[in-house]
Order: C-alpha cells, then structure tokens, then sequence
C-alpha cells in the first residue's frame, strides 16, 4: 500500500536549510540539511525535496533532538521540536543555497 502525497502540501514539509560550519562542509559531499516538519517521514520529505529543486534524493537521514527547556519567569516550557533531514542527492545534482547576485 502506497502512500498518495498531495503536491499542494510539499511546500510546507521543508522548513528551511540548515547552514552551520557541519553543514557546509558536507556539501563537498552532496549532502544538504533541511529543517522539515517534525511529523514528516522520510517518502514525504524525498517527495518535496524532488519536487521543490527539482533533483534525485539518493538517500535521507533524519534527527530530532530532544527539546531544550525555556523558563519564562517562574514558568518552565519547552522550545518546540524541530526535526532535521540530511538528503544525499545524486551525482551531478545540487541546491543554489548560496545563490549568487
């Protein structure tokens, strides 16, 4: 049974990139970050990355953090959690993060 994923909805599962000193190095080796929505799995988060930059997604890897704690006054809560995917795409393939003026 194949899961049906609605195009309409690929835009909202990407968050936005993740540019850390980590991050950038591994784009010598065609790996991209991507902060996604914490209730998506790994066929939706291929299907909006092949979808919004139009490349192949090789393979994904996914992380999420335990959420850190926030006091406000004498409240105690929690940030909200975010979920991190790290997509390997195919030879020849890549993302303008970068983009150049």
């Amino acid at each position: 049974m194949t899961k049906t994923i609605d195009q309409r909805q690929l835009a909202d599962i990407v968050y936005r990139p993740i540019i850390t000193e980590k991050a950038t190095m591994s784009l010598e080796n065609n790996h991209y970050t991507f902060e996604v929505d914490p209730r998506a799995d790994k066929t939706e988060i291929r299907a909006a990355i092949e979808y919004l930059f139009n490349v192949k997604v090789i393979g994904i890897s996914t992380h999420k953090p335990p959420r850190k704690k926030k006091r406000v006054g004498k409240y105690m809560g929690y940030k909200p959690g975010v979920k991190r995917a790290v997509v390997k795409l195919a030879e020849g393939d890549s993302i303008p993060l970068f983009p150049e003026s």
